[in-house]
């Protein structure tokens, strides 16, 4: 079964947005939201799904290297469960450890390839950037939903 998935890189300042194709197959990188309030983001993102047609969203969380969470996981759980009620979706949780080094990684390669990426719009763009590339190893089998209940 295929279902249009869409990938969120919580941040409380920029979230990142990317978008599985209706096969949900591939990830692209969707969109950055900058951060008014966590009500906002949420009636944002809950105006996406409706007109993308998500049935499945899934939430990045920042552990630690070490797999421990912090301050940053708390949040990120908080606001997928908060997404997960408003929107009457089923909210997936995964680790997101290495998607921000790996979105630097393509947009350096971006720009050598000769792709006019200002700072600016590198700093816009990293968080769909990263968002798409958990999303991708999602759908790809490679990350595992995690249990949320690990992080308080």
């Amino acid at each position: 079964m295929t279902m249009r998935t869409l990938g969120i890189d919580y941040g409380e300042r920029r979230t990142g947005l990317a978008l599985s194709d209706a096969g949900g197959k591939l990830a692209t990188p969707y969109d950055v939201l900058q951060a008014a309030s966590l009500s906002q983001s949420i009636s944002q993102i809950i105006q996406i799904v409706e007109a993308e047609g998500v049935e499945r969203i899934v939430v990045g969380l920042p552990l630690n290297m070490d797999g421990s969470s912090g301050p940053a996981v708390t949040k990120a759980v908080e606001f997928g469960r908060l997404l997960a009620s408003r929107s009457g979706r089923n909210v997936v949780f995964v680790d997101e450890r290495l998607s921000s080094f790996q979105a630097e990684q393509q947009i350096s390669a971006r720009r050598r390839g000769g792709e006019k990426i200002t700072r600016k719009s590198k700093k816009q763009r990293l968080d769909a950037v990263a968002a798409a590339a958990f999303l991708q190893e999602f759908l790809d089998g490679k990350l595992e939903g995690l249990e949320a209940r690990r992080f308080k």
